[in-house]
């Protein structure tokens, strides 16, 4: 195997708005709900996102009208990457009017989305026509059993490949993120990099202590090393397509792409130009934030563009986030209570 590399490049990009560390801001994630019809424990676990779960009203999420207006601000920040979250974004209804209207944006290269793969068979389609590009779709194991606990409905993977299928069949680029956890699904990595690597690029993601309820603990992060050995075959680290890239890219002799996300072991802060929209329209400039800003409040009150304008650059301008570098040098105190990632789509 060869030598992980210790950075990552980070060319250049041309934008028009950087962070107090130089950081662009290229990539907006908008979710568009908080509800999810699977309890991953990684996630929304059923302990806590029970039965009984009060979840946000609709009247409390951005309309699409509000989504369209508040994007376009983005994009003349130098937003190009849209991508659609949620909760699972396939609940939202009418979802393909909105990729429409993002679609439609001047200065937007690319509209993807993050999904549970369990309502594309009959949606992707449409948002394909719509003017999606890609989805990338959870899948933690093929192992029935071990798919079923880590969901916490014990659904079976094969809902998700009928998901994976539907969106090849539409034309949809594919990538597959499976979050790994030491003692839960680290050791049927293989069987799931063998089946499927022929069929979409894979991304192996480091479990990390997202929201305040998924019981994180170092113990359980299997580092790049371990995935790769797992996986079998020689892997070369292949260059990132562009800054912020949240993978770090392998090939193997076959050619086959597999994506480590590792901001625990190797975190990337430093490269990334992400912002987060909440379905409720509070922006988050990290997926560990404590607070965000309320953009929702001014654009139902009568702001103007230029003032909502204001707003987000006076935000990024200030930014300073850097959790995943920071995280080994904090106390749970210090780390404080973070936005659940049901509310920002990680």
């Amino acid at each position: 195997m060869s030598p992980l590399p210790t950075s990552r490049p980070a060319p250049a990009g041309d934008h028009l708005l950087t962070d107090q560390l130089g950081r662009p801001l290229r990539d907006l994630r908008l979710s568009v709900t908080d509800r999810c019809n699977l309890r991953c424990t990684y996630c929304m676990p059923a302990s806590v996102f029970g039965p009984d779960f009060a979840f946000l009203p609709r009247a409390e999420l951005l309309s699409f009208e509000e989504l369209e207006r508040l994007s376009r601000l983005f994009v003349g920040l130098g937003v190009n990457k849209l991508r659609i979250t949620g909760g699972e974004p396939l609940l939202r209804k009418g979802l393909p009017e909105l990729i429409a209207r993002l679609g439609s944006i001047d200065g937007v290269q690319d509209i993807a989305m993050t999904t549970n793969g369990l309502l594309l068979p009959r949606l992707a389609a449409d948002l394909k026509a719509a003017g999606l590009k890609r989805v990338t779709v959870s899948l933690d194991s093929l192992d029935p059993e071990v798919f079923g606990r880590m969901n916490g409905l014990g659904v079976h993977p094969d809902k998700v490949l009928d998901g994976i299928e539907a969106a090849l069949v539409a034309g949809l680029g594919v990538k597959i993120n499976t979050v790994v956890q030491r003692g839960v699904n680290d050791s049927v990595l293989g069987e799931l990099w063998a089946a499927l690597k022929d069929r979409a690029v894979l991304r192996f993601i480091e479990f990390m202590d997202v929201g305040n309820h998924n019981g994180w603990n170092l113990g359980a992060v299997v580092p790049p090393r371990e995935v790769l050995a797992q996986l079998g075959g020689d892997f070369r680290p292949a260059q990132a397509h562009y800054r912020g890239e949240v993978a770090a890219r392998y090939v193997d002799a076959q050619g086959h792409e597999a994506g480590l996300i590792t901001s625990v072991t190797s975190p990337f802060c430093g490269d990334c130009t992400r912002a987060r929209l909440s379905a409720v329209g509070v922006l988050y400039t990290c997926l560990f934030a404590v607070g965000g800003l309320d953009l929702r409040g001014p654009l139902r009150g009568g702001a103007g563009d230029d003032e909502l304008t204001a707003l987000l650059v006076q935000t990024w301008s200030r930014r300073r986030d850097r959790y995943s570098e920071e995280r080994g040098e904090m106390t749970d105190q210090q780390a404080g209570p973070k936005v659940e990632m049901s509310h920002i789509g990680g």
